[in-house]
């Protein structure tokens, strides 16, 4: 007969958090059961951003800035997300890096940015004239 393993000091403090057992998503889950049961890593860590906007964001006595840093504007985080959350009120000022600020003048002068590649080469980038000579 084996011997039971005697439960570790202080494990039930551990393991005192809501059990995670999702529902499957259907037609008729609603975005705030969607959010509710992200429990695990990331998911979890959505939730809670979900929840601080909520909770602490949405106050009228709040000010919130917003800084961007890396290639959101590129990637048109500014038209789609950015200007949307300043157009309803949850971002009352914002920081950028140059580059955003570069990228976003292309939006604004409807200049054209294309998909592309890390797996490219640079230098043959700026040798075919598609990057500028610094």
């Amino acid at each position: 007969m084996k011997k039971k393993k005697p439960a570790c000091r202080g494990r039930k403090k551990y393991l005192a958090g809501k059990r995670i057992l999702p529902a499957p998503i259907s037609k008729d889950t609603d975005i705030v059961t969607l959010i509710d049961n992200l429990d695990a890593y990331n998911g979890g860590r959505l939730r809670a951003a979900c929840h601080l906007l909520r909770d602490k964001y949405s106050r009228e006595e709040v000010t919130v800035g917003l800084s961007l840093a890396g290639a959101l504007t590129p990637a048109g985080l500014g038209p789609s997300a950015v200007i949307p959350l300043m157009n309803h009120g949850f971002v009352d000022w914002i920081t950028a890096t140059g580059a955003n600020m570069y990228h976003d003048l292309h939006f604004a002068f409807n200049l054209p940015m294309h998909r592309g590649s890390h797996l490219v080469d640079d230098a043959d980038l700026r040798a075919k004239g598609v990057t500028p000579r610094g």
